[in-house]
């Protein structure tokens, strides 16, 4: 029998779920959990550099539970909990962070970002951000992370941490994590303001959310940038219309892309026919899983279950790693 991957992802409770998250990354997360040992987290302690209320906290990490559960991930299958229901993350986190030297740490470049950004709140949590990625990651001894672009750097100091608590104490204990693999190129998104990326920070309009409801959808997919249309047959698609029709390509049918490609082929295309069938189509698309997050929404019970279930198994792993690392570095064994 083939020995399952163990692997660890954070999501950060920080706005709603959208077609972006879902495509982009929540698709392959339901694949991954069929095949392997997955460990999925509301990053509640990264939240904590930008000192968010204890109001909006809380509703920010229910918000991101109910929303990841509405969209597939199933706590039978994966472990999904809070990060600060695992208090031996932040023992592991203190551990990593005696060995990690500010010159590297001042040199990742997201650290540099905010800094530049957030001159106001340069915090210590901004720095040591990559030994709690590091912490949250190895204390299940995870083999397989999933990251986008803008992590791969702390992945790879993630990868010298694991390497140097090795190195210092003469162990082989830390497995070094490598990026998952999803086998397939990962599937980018458009936002509907013509270019880039669909994304929360991107404007309110560029991205349609899985809880919208249909009037919120078709006034933001109406307002979707165009142009005044081909001038000549066959010509190449400018990016804000080939966005148009690559969101048509993961919410419609096929029927209806080749259509709308053969309207445009032909210069006979009407922007307004296009952007109506897409907004019903994604409307139709996203209904499944509106439904799901209001009737999770209500279920208080239920979602306390699910915290409680993943607390208890995520704990089993934590508790191990600890009692590991206490024993490797010289502590007194307490757990």
């Amino acid at each position: 029998m083939k020995h399952k991957d163990i692997v660890v992802s954070g999501i950060r409770p920080t706005g709603n779920l959208h077609l972006g998250n879902y495509f982009g990354a929540m698709k392959n997360f339901l694949k991954m959990q069929e095949t392997n040992e997955c460990n999925f987290f509301i990053a509640d302690y990264h939240s904590l550099t930008t000192h968010p209320k204890p109001g909006d906290l809380q509703g920010n990490v229910k918000q991101v539970l109910v929303e990841y559960l509405a969209a597939g991930l199933d706590p039978e299958k994966a472990t999904l909990y809070l990060q600060s229901d695992i208090p031996e993350t932040a023992e592991l986190y203190l551990f990593l962070n005696m060995n990690a030297y500010l010159g590297e740490l001042q040199k990742v470049t997201t650290f540099k970002e905010k800094a530049r950004k957030q001159p106001e709140n340069v915090n210590a949590g901004l720095l040591t951000y990559p030994t709690l990625m590091a912490a949250d990651i190895i204390i299940h001894r995870a083999t397989k992370v999933p990251v986008g672009k803008d992590q791969e750097q702390h992945l790879e100091m993630t990868r010298t941490f694991a390497r140097r608590f090795n190195r210092m104490y003469k162990v082989d204990y830390f497995p070094i994590p490598t990026a998952y693999n999803f086998g397939e190129q990962l599937v980018k998104i458009p936002g509907l303001d013509g270019s880039g990326k669909m994304g929360k920070s991107e404007g309110e309009g560029n991205a349609v959310f899985l809880v919208d409801d249909p009037k919120v959808i078709r006034k933001k997919v109406m307002r979707a940038v165009s142009d005044a249309g081909p001038t000549e047959m066959n010509q190449k698609k400018p990016e804000a219309i080939q966005n148009l029709f690559t969101l048509l390509e993961v919410v419609s049918k096929p029927d209806v892309v080749s259509y709308f490609d053969d309207q445009y082929n032909n210069c006979n295309i009407r922007y307004g026919d296009l952007k109506k069938q897409l907004a019903e189509d994604m409307i139709a698309y996203t209904e499944p899983f509106r439904e799901r997050i209001k009737e999770l929404d209500s279920n208080e019970e239920y979602l306390k279950k699910v915290m409680d279930m993943g607390a208890e198994k995520a704990r089993a792993s934590a508790q191990q790693t600890l009692r590991d690392c206490r024993e490797i570095i010289g502590f007194r064994k307490i757990y």
